[in-house]
């Protein structure tokens, strides 16, 4: 496992297009996951510690942005071959344990995850109304690690901000975890 670091935000550039199959068996497109006041895209995978570790909180706050106007789409690029616990099957096991109410899409070619640059999971991406890139940042401080009752809810709260503002905080911390696993053929 290698751990690896986000790059710092580009405030305003745009998101990009996607057309990706759901676990839902719908195909999914930039637009139609849109928020009316924002929208949170997530390279998450299901054997990361670093994903695991947050995954209820994940829930918890992607619900809470949901009534903020901001909606959430979770994108899966990591190669399924070399990480079956990543492949589609466990993808429907994983939302269905937690309850997502968001898609979780799988990013098959990996084109998805090599446009937007995305380079570990959890890597969050998240856009004002207009689809500007306003946070690049970590979850919360608590890494791979159980977070205490009164951690500080970085991606919540920055999301919460973009939703208000349409501004993201100047001062982001790098999300942290594992590297995407890149096909090799």
């Amino acid at each position: 496992m290698v751990s690896l670091e986000t790059p710092v935000c580009e405030f305003g550039l745009p998101a990009l297009d996607f057309s990706l199959l759901g676990i839902d068996n719908k195909v999914w497109t930039l637009d139609e996951c849109r928020g009316e006041n924002g929208l949170l895209i997530m390279f998450i995978c299901n054997h990361c510690p670093y994903v695991q570790a947050i995954m209820d909180r994940l829930v918890r706050d992607t619900n809470a942005l949901k009534e903020l106007g901001v909606n959430t789409v979770a994108i899966m690029s990591n190669d399924p071959d070399d990480y079956p616990e990543d492949d589609v099957d466990n993808m429907q096991k994983i939302a269905e344990k937690h309850q997502f109410s968001f898609p979780y899409l799988f990013d098959e070619t990996q084109q998805v995850a090599q446009t937007f640059g995305a380079v570990c999971t959890p890597d969050f991406f998240g856009y004002n109304k207009d689809l500007q890139l306003q946070y690049r940042g970590r979850f919360d401080e608590s890494k791979k690690l159980a977070a205490a009752a009164n951690v500080r809810r970085d991606l919540f709260e920055a999301m919460k901000m973009i939703a208000e503002t349409g501004q993201g905080p100047e001062q982001q911390i790098p999300s942290m975890g594992c590297s995407i696993k890149w096909r090799t053929d």
